[in-house]
Order: structure tokens, then C-alpha cells, then sequence
């Protein structure tokens, strides 16, 4: 790795130390608390969608779902995860320029418009075409988000700040899919209408909004047409900067980490779905007839009968964790440098992966979300804190932008590689197709059975109870092996971040 000076002209490598938690917190403005709304709205809509996509996905036909295979599932995730990743590294520059407030406002517009379009078409292109434009709505939202929040906090806060925006981010990630639960158990477009209604919320907070360095911005401009600044057109500005070593390096080394992480999020349930029987949880908490309080079965994200957890409500855990401890977190990684941070937050996370292949125990499943949690809380506010840091003044949306691409990088692979694996070694509609064979059904009958119905059919051809049918082909098969080829992903980022860590403190030495 080069250690040129001149390679980061511009870029500020050094790090602060940082104000005490109560003292970084007084210091934050109200411009920080509007977009923290603003970025909790648009959250709760977004994981409404995306934390039940997979369900909705796999479900058939017959029960208001898409009714199509897994692969189908991850061709729309790759698309759409690339989308979202790569836009912010154009928006970003746009947003620079052409005001937060406004880029802000148009991605308000476009998701509004992604939502509907999922509603009124339920097949697999409206699905795709809703997700295309959400993504492209996420991806100019995120910078102009972003960078405000940058421009109203001081190297001295900046940790506290990203932590307590993360926080708030997950309280978002924590309501949506509890309100997915209870609207996809009325009719799966019930999710997409609700989604679209809670993110029209953020026209309000645009009204109190106000643009940090908007002065700045506009005399920048003016400058530019008269003359007195040359300004390099937006590629050319942002490839210059995307092509130092600091940022290549950064894109290559978590570009694993984000394979690692967003198979939680687009897996997991689907294997929570199919594998794992989570009223042991409720049978614990509440006794065998589980609970019919509405608001423990709204809070926990129950089933309408309040005896099963749902998927959802499962990997809830992991938004109300960091949404109740996410600044106490931040206080104590304050302590280290980032990159030492990081890589202990990519350890836990992998770790975790390694016990959801080792067991299908619900409360070890539980186990495994809180220590990718915590694991997650030590590394994703962290990213943003670093790009934001090191930008040039008046890049520092451009830079948020940035942010997105090992995580493009990591999720596009992960969005297609990802169900892909699932299905190889864990699909229990493969399972159960090859088991309706085994047991004397007519090939013809398994391949006419829709998308989707593949065990139910078994229960009813075996006669045999869901629960001892599912034991059987879980201890049949060798499941885990999904989970173990991704956390081995999760290693090699894992290296590479450390040698990073140790390349960046050599800059800092230089550069102080």
C-alpha cells in the first residue's frame, strides 16, 4: 500500500478526541434532531418493505404472495441493492450542489411512487420495478441526510452524534416490521399502503428543515458562474476522489463485512420461517397458551393467535437493541480508534453467523441476533463517522456517498449469492419436493405443486405432523453450511480490515 501524502490532499486523517457522552449530546443542534426524524420516518417505511421482502417473496400465490423461487427472489435483491449502493456515489456530489433540502424533498416523491407501484402490481416486475424505484429514492435521500448531519456536528461530537443517529435510525428499523407483521396478516398490500402513507410524514419535517452552509453553498455557485472558481464536472470531482488509495482500500476490505450483514436481514427470516419454532420463546414467557394481549403481540411482533414470534418480530431484537443502546456503544468505542473498533464490532458479527448454522434452538437464534447486535453497533455508525471525517470541505456528502459502495459491493453479491445459498443447502422447499419423491409421489405431481406449497403438501401426503416432518429434513440435511460459507466471507473482511487499521495509523503518524 502506497503511503504518498500527496494521495489525500485535502483529506483530514487525523482523530479527534471526543467531548463526554453527556457533553456531546448537549451539544447537538436541533437541525441534528430534524433530520434524525426525518432519516426515523423514511426507515420505518423502508424496513415495513424490506424486512418482510423474503416472506413476501416465498409466499404462494394462494396466499397474497409473489409465489416465486428463491432465485427470482435474489435477482430483485441484487438489483436492487446495487441500485441503492452505487446511486449515492452521483447523488452525493448532486446533493453538494444543488441543496440538501431539495434532494431531500424529490427522494421523498420517488419512494412514495416505489410503494404504490409494489401495491397495485403483486407479481414479480411490479415487485422489481417498486424496488428499482425505492432503491433510487434511498440512494438520493441517504447523502443529503447525511451530509446535513455532518455540517451540524464538530469533529469534537462526531462519534456521539453517528450513535445516536444509528439509534434513531434503528427505532425506525425496530416499528417497521412490526407494523409489516400486523399488516401482511390483514393482506399483504395493507404493508405497501402503510409504507407509503408514513413516509409522506417527512413533508412536514421539510417545513422545519433548515440547510446548514447553505450561505456557502449558494456563494460557491455564484462564484462558479462568474468565473472566480472552476468547478470539475461531477464524475470527473467525484472519480478523482474515489480513486485514492484511502477510499479504494476502505471499499475492498467491507465490501465483505456488508455480504456478512445483509444476509441477516434478507435470509435469516426465511430461515427463521422454516427452521426454527419460536412459541418455545412464547411457551417461555407467557406458559403453552401463550398471550392474547394485543400490545405484547403488537411489541413483540406476535402472531394474531399470540403464541409464535414471527420472522420480523425475531430479528427485532437486533432494531431494539441498538435503538435502546446504541449511544452507550458510541460512548464506549469513543474510547478507540475506528478501525480497532470495526474489526472487533466484524468479529462478534461473525461469530454470530457461526451459531445460527450451528443450531436451529430459538433461544440460541436470539442469542446469535443480540451478539450480531452488539457486534453491529461497534461497526455501522463507525463508517459513516470515518468518511464523514476525512472529506474535504465541501465533499462531504459526495464522501456519505462513498459509504454505499463496499456496502453495493456486499450486498449486490450478497443480494444474488445469498438466497442462492440458502437454497443449495437450506431450502425447505427443495427439501420437501425431493422428500415427496423419496416417499413414492409421481414426478409429474411434484412438479405441477405451485411455488411455495411444497411441505404443506408433504404434511398432507405423509400425514405426519409439521414439527416431526421439519426435524426430520433439518437433521437430514446439512443446513448450516449456508451460514458457515458466509461468516468464512466475514473472516476475509475481517483480515483485511486489520491490516487497514494498521496502514491508516501509519498515514496518521505521517500526516500528524
Amino acid at each position: 500500500m502506497s503511503d504518498s501524502n500527496e494521495a489525500y490532499a485535502g483529506n483530514d486523517l487525523r482523530e479527534v478526541k471526543q467531548l463526554g457522552m453527556w457533553a456531546s449530546i448537549a451539544s447537538l443542534s436541533y437541525i441534528f434532531w430534524i433530520v434524525g426524524g426525518m432519516e426515523l420516518v423514511e426507515r420505518i417505511a423502508y424496513y415495513g418493505v424490506k424486512a418482510s421482502a423474503g416472506l413476501y417473496a416465498k409466499a404462494p400465490v394462494s396466499e397474497g404472495g409473489l409465489g416465486i423461487s428463491l432465485h427470482d427472489y435474489g435477482v430483485i435483491i441484487s438489483i436492487w441493492a446495487l441500485m441503492q449502493t452505487f446511486i449515492p456515489v452521483f447523488t452525493g456530489g448532486i446533493s453538494d450542489r444543488v441543496g440538501y433540502k431539495e434532494t431531500i424533498f424529490a427522494s421523498t416523491l420517488i419512494k412514495i411512487s416505489g410503494y404504490l407501484v409494489m401495491a397495485f402490481f403483486p407479481n414479480f416486475w411490479g415487485f422489481l420495478f417498486g424496488a428499482i424505484l425505492l432503491a433510487g429514492g434511498t440512494g438520493i435521500f441517504k447523502p443529503g441526510i447525511q451530509g446535513t448531519l455532518v455540517l451540524s456536528t464538530g469533529r469534537q461530537n462526531t462519534s456521539m452524534a453517528w450513535g445516536i443517529f444509528y439509534q434513531v435510525v434503528n427505532i425506525g428499523g425496530f416499528l417497521g416490521p412490526l407494523v409489516a407483521v400486523h399488516m401482511r396478516q390483514l393482506s399483504w398490500d395493507n404493508v405497501f399502503y402503510a409504507c407509503a402513507a408514513i413516509i409522506s410524514l417527512n413533508f412536514l419535517f421539510l417545513l422545519a428543515y433548515k440547510e446548514p452552509g447553505k450561505e456557502e453553498r449558494l456563494e460557491r455557485n455564484r462564484k462558479i458562474k462568474s468565473g472566480e472558481i472552476k468547478q470539475e464536472a461531477l464524475w470527473r470531482d467525484a472519480w478523482h476522489e474515489l480513486k485514492k488509495p484511502v477510499v479504494i482500500y476502505y471499499m475492498l476490505v467491507f465490501a465483505g463485512f456488508w455480504f456478512l450483514f445483509n444476509s441477516l436481514f434478507d435470509v435469516l427470516p426465511i430461515h427463521i420461517a422454516e427452521w426454527v419454532d419460536t412459541s418455545v420463546i412464547v411457551t417461555s414467557l407467557f406458559g403453552a397458551e401463550g398471550t392474547s394481549n394485543g400490545i405484547l403481540q403488537f411489541w413483540l411482533g406476535l402472531d394474531n393467535s399470540g403464541t409464535k414470534v414471527m420472522p420480523e418480530g425475531m430479528l427485532n431484537l437486533n432494531a431494539g437493541m441498538i435503538m435502546t443502546s446504541c449511544f452507550l456503544v458510541a460512548a464506549l468505542t469513543a474510547k478507540y480508534r475506528i478501525t480497532t473498533a470495526m474489526l472487533g464490532g466484524c468479529l462478534l458479527s461473525i461469530l454470530a453467523f457461526v451459531f445460527i448454522g450451528a443450531t436451529n434452538a430459538a433461544w440460541m437464534i436470539v442469542l446469535a441476533i443480540a451478539m450480531f447486535s452488539f457486534g453491529e453497533m461497534m461497526i455501522s455508525p463507525k463508517k459513516n463517522e470515518f468518511m464523514g471525517n476525512i472529506a474535504p470541505e465541501g465533499k462531504k456528502a459526495m464522501y456519505l456517498g462513498f459509504v454505499m459502495l463496499p456496502q453495493g459491493i456486499g450486498w449486490g453479491l450478497e443480494g444474488y449469492f445469498g438466497p442462492k445459498l440458502y437454497e443449495m443447502y437450506a431450502s425447505k422447499e427443495i427439501f420437501s419436493r425431493e422428500l415427496l419423491s423419496q416417499r413414492g409421489m409421481e414426478a409429474t405431481d411434484v412438479v405441477a405443486i405451485p411455488q411455495g406449497e411444497a411441505f404443506k403438501t408433504l404434511v398432507s401426503y405423509t400425514g405426519e405432523s409439521p414439527e416431526a416432518l421439519t426435524t426430520l429434513l433439518y437433521n437430514t440435511h446439512n443446513i448450516g453450511m449456508a451460514w458457515y460459507i458466509i461468516a468464512a466471507i466475514g473472516t476475509i473482511s475481517a483480515v483485511g480490515i486489520f491490516i487497514y487499521g494498521k496502514w491508516l495509523l501509519k498515514l496518521q503518524r505521517a500526516q500528524a
